[in-house]
C-alpha cells in the first residue's frame, strides 16, 4: 500500500482562513490516522497577489492551532524546496516536455483579442473558451515570434471529445465532458505557472498520495487528470470536501474578514473549541458524539465520514461549544488564556485562590474569553450606584439590612459559607424581610448590581477587607 501522504497548498495572500483550516485539519487528521505525512506547501505563482509574511503567518496560525507540519517551508523533508517560486526550472522542463509532445503550445494572443474573442461567443450563444487559433500557428512562426521576444503563454491542448472518468473518495464515481473544458493556460506571460502545471508537478514530485481540496476546484479535476496523461504519471486519489455556507446557504466567503481563523482567536474563542466545531464541518463519528480533543479527533477521523452535502457554519454552535470548553478546561489553563484580555482592560489576574474562585464562577455564565471579563467587573471595580439600583440601595428597608449585615461583619469567615447563611437567616427574622427585600440590597452593596452569583462567592471573591469597604460606602 502506499504511504500516505498529504499536503495543504495555500497561497500566501492573507491570514488563514476558515476554509483553509478546514482542509488543513482534514488533511493532518488523515496523515494521524493512517500514520502518514502532512506537508506545506506554499503555491505563491500568482505573483499580483502575494501579501508580506503571509507565508510565516500561515505557519504560526497552524502551529497556534495544534498542528503540526512534518515537512515544509522552514521544516524542510526530502522533497523540497517547499515554496513554488523557487521551483521554477521544474515546471519549465515539464512544461517543455507537454510542448514537444504536443500537448501544449505557444499562444501569443493579446489580452484585447482574448476579450474581443470571448465577447463575439457569448453574442452568438457559444461555451467561452480558446479558439485555438494559435495551436495552427506553424513551427517557424512560432520560433520568429519566440526569438523576437514577443509575449506569450503556454496552454494545455485539452483533448475535443473526451469523457473524464474518475473516482472522487466523498463522491464517488464522477463523469465530466472535455467539450467544457477550456485550453488552460499553464505558463503565465511571466513566466510562472498556474496553479494547475505546479500543483500536478509537485504532487508527483512530493508523492502525494491523496488530493484533499475544497469543491471548487473539482470541475478543474480533468485538466489535471489530463495532465498526469500527458506527462505520463499516475494520479492520486481524489478527495473534493464540500463547501462551507452561510447560515443562508451562500457560499462562506475566504475573503471576508469575519472568516479568518486569528480573527475568532482575537474574539475570544478557545483554539479547541474551533478545532473541534471545523472538524464537524462536513464530518461525523460513528457515534455522533460532539467534544473531542484534537489527539482523539485524530484517532477517529476517516475519509468515509466525510458527507458531500455542503456543511453550514452555524455561529450559535460554536458558541455552544466554546462555552462547553471554557466550563471543562482546566482552571489554571483557563487563567493563562484569559489573562490577555484582562490585562487589555486594565485588570490583572493570577493563580490565586481569589482569581480562580473568580474565574470558576464566571465561567458558568459564559461563552467566550472578553465575556469572563465583562463578568468579573463586579469584583474587580467598584462602580458608583445610579438610578432606580441608587433609589433601591436607598430605601429604609435596605439600609436596614445593610446595618444589621455590618453589625454581624466582622463574625463572618470568608470560608465558612454555614456561619454567613446563619447570620442571614437571622438578619431575615431579625427584620422580616426575605427575597429581594434581603438579598437585592446586600448584592447593590457588594457588586453594585442586583443579580450575580450567590452571598456566599461575591464575599470569597470580594475578600473581607473590600467587601467591608464597599458595604460601608452602601450605608448613608
Amino acid at each position: 500500500m502506499t504511504d500516505t501522504r498529504v499536503r495543504f497548498a495555500p497561497s500566501p495572500t492573507g491570514y488563514l482562513h476558515i476554509g483553509g483550516l478546514r482542509t488543513a485539519l482534514y488533511d493532518y487528521l488523515f496523515a494521524r490516522a493512517t500514520g502518514g505525512k502532512f506537508i506545506l506547501r506554499i503555491e505563491d505563482t500568482d505573483r499580483n497577489r502575494l501579501v508580506e509574511d503571509a507565508t510565516d503567518k500561515l505557519i504560526q496560525s497552524l502551529l497556534r492551532m495544534g498542528i503540526e507540519l512534518d515537512e515544509g517551508p522552514g521544516i524542510g523533508g526530502d522533497y523540497g524546496p517547499y515554496i513554488q517560486s523557487e521551483r521554477l526550472k521544474l515546471y519549465h522542463r515539464e512544461a517543455q516536455r507537454l510542448v514537444e509532445s504536443g500537448h501544449a503550445y505557444y499562444c501569443f494572443c493579446s489580452s484585447q483579442t482574448l476579450a474581443e474573442m470571448r465577447e463575439q461567443q457569448q453574442q452568438n450563444g457559444e461555451f467561452v473558451k480558446y479558439d485555438r487559433r494559435c495551436s495552427h500557428l506553424s513551427p517557424e512562426v512560432v520560433k520568429e515570434k519566440l526569438a523576437s521576444g514577443e509575449s506569450h503563454v503556454l496552454r494545455l491542448r485539452m483533448p475535443d471529445e473526451r469523457k473524464f472518468r474518475f473516482n472522487d473518495l466523498i463522491r464517488g464515481d464522477v463523469e465530466m465532458d472535455s467539450s467544457q473544458s477550456d485550453d488552460q493556460v499553464i505558463i503565465k506571460s511571466d513566466g510562472f505557472p498556474t496553479y494547475h502545471l505546479a500543483a500536478v508537478v509537485d504532487d508527483h514530485y512530493m508523492k502525494i498520495s491523496h488530493v484533499i481540496r475544497g469543491e471548487e476546484w473539482l470541475s478543474s479535476t480533468p485538466k489535471h487528470i489530463w495532465l498526469y496523461e500527458c506527462l505520463g504519471w499516475d494520479a492520486p486519489l481524489w478527495v473534493h470536501l464540500p463547501l462551507i455556507l452561510n447560515t443562508d446557504r451562500s457560499k462562506l466567503s475566504k475573503r471576508m474578514n469575519d472568516v479568518s481563523v486569528d480573527s475568532y482567536l482575537e474574539k475570544g474563542y478557545l483554539k479547541e473549541a474551533l478545532i473541534n466545531f471545523i472538524a464537524l464541518l462536513g464530518w461525523h463519528s460513528a457515534d455522533d458524539r460532539e467534544i473531542y480533543s484534537l489527539d482523539e479527533l485524530c484517532d477517529v477521523f476517516s475519509l468515509d465520514r466525510v458527507s458531500k452535502a455542503g456543511a453550514v457554519f452555524d455561529l450559535t454552535k460554536l458558541d455552544w461549544m466554546n462555552g462547553q470548553y471554557l466550563r471543562q478546561m482546566d482552571l489554571d489553563h483557563l487563567i493563562d488564556r484569559a489573562m490577555p484580555f484582562f490585562e487589555s482592560k486594565g485588570y490583572s489576574l493570577d493563580h490565586s485562590d481569589r482569581s480562580r474562585l473568580m474565574l470558576s464562577t464566571a465561567r458558568e455564565r459564559s461563552t467566550l474569553l472578553p465575556e469572563l471579563v465583562e463578568y468579573c467587573e463586579m469584583f474587580l471595580k467598584n462602580s458608583k450606584l445610579e438610578g432606580s439600583d441608587l433609589e433601591t440601595i436607598n430605601a429604609e428597608s435596605s439600609q436596614a439590612v445593610l446595618k444589621s449585615l455590618l453589625r454581624s461583619f466582622d463574625a463572618i469567615d470568608p470560608k465558612d459559607v454555614d456561619e454567613l447563611n446563619s447570620i442571614i437567616s437571622q438578619i431575615q427574622i431579625e427584620l422580616s424581610v426575605k427575597g429581594k427585600l434581603l438579598y437585592t440590597p446586600i448584592r447593590l452593596a457588594l457588586i453594585r448590581q442586583a443579580h450575580g452569583p450567590d452571598i456566599f462567592s461575591i464575599y470569597a471573591i470580594l475578600g473581607r477587607e473590600e467587601a467591608l469597604k464597599r458595604l460601608q460606602s452602601s450605608i448613608n
